[in-house]
């Protein structure tokens, strides 16, 4: 008969749990696994799958039961660590959105909104489109995969521990959630310059001739070229969007250096 040792089984228990919280708490808050579609049970098996995996590797886990103060503790900075992991990837597309916010904004298509789960709220349609975009560009270049090694990596970086977690980290997080307007301003700056020189033209042309009805022909003339912009834009935004992937994969290392003690 087999049998294990309290000390044993709470060894047992510990290599696989706080990997597992680690990797449940990027896989509820990350773009694509955090999706509102998505259902638990299926983010719940894949964290688990993913911990069984990689726990032998992991090397020993500090010797503090789960069931203790002390682990409950090492279970709060692991959901903490992964959470914030997720959300360095998660404001690379919040910015990607905005940029269709921006840009809808211009084209008049304020109006047209569409209902997000993830936000619980509507974007444009515009955004939403630039969001779907973003996400087949995502798969398509396996940054999902880079996503969970660069988690996986950061149990080299931060290993389990009692330790508290460092305050930097923190900081970098919010200096990385300031920058969300600026990258979304710089990606929908082509639409944003064009529809400029549009509004631009056609207020020359209201004052060279004033009978002419501008408000009936600046809407459909704006929402032509804005709709032209993006089209032209479409073959050639992969690169830029993999390049704010990149953003995105550095800062999830970056974050996870600053936490160590």
């Amino acid at each position: 008969m087999i049998s294990f040792t309290y000390e044993q089984l709470s060894a047992i228990i510990a290599a696989v749990l706080w990997p597992f919280v680690r990797l449940l708490a990027l896989t509820m808050s990350a773009p694509l696994f955090g999706d509102a579609t998505i259902p638990s049970p299926v983010k719940i098996g894949l964290a688990a799958l993913v911990a069984l995996a990689i726990s032998p590797a992991l090397g020993a886990m500090p010797p503090v039961s789960p069931f203790s103060f002390e682990g409950l503790w090492i279970l709060a900075q692991q959901v903490m660590i992964g959470a914030a992991l997720g959300w360095a990837m998660q404001i690379v597309f919040a910015a990607i959105s905005m940029a269709g916010d921006f840009a809808g904004l211009q084209m008049g298509l304020s109006f047209a909104t569409l209902l997000t789960p993830n936000s619980d709220g509507s974007t444009a349609v515009l955004g939403m489109l630039l969001n779907i975009v973003a996400m087949l560009v995502f798969l398509a270049t396996n940054g999902h995969l880079v996503m969970l090694g660069t988690l996986i990596e950061s149990f080299q970086t931060l290993p389990v521990s009692v330790a508290p977690l460092s305050a930097v980290g923190w900081k970098m997080l919010a200096m990385w959630g300031g920058q969300l307007f600026s990258l979304g301003l710089m990606l929908s700056l082509p639409l944003v310059a064009a529809l400029l020189i549009t509004n631009l033209a056609l207020g020359i042309l209201n004052r060279a001739a004033p009978q002419l009805n501008i408000f009936a022909v600046g809407f459909p003339l704006t929402l032509a070229i804005g709709l032209l912009v993006v089209e032209l834009m479409m073959p050639r935004i992969a690169p830029v969007l993999d390049r704010f992937f990149a953003l995105g994969f550095d800062m999830m290392l970056r974050i996870t250096a600053g936490f160590a003690p």
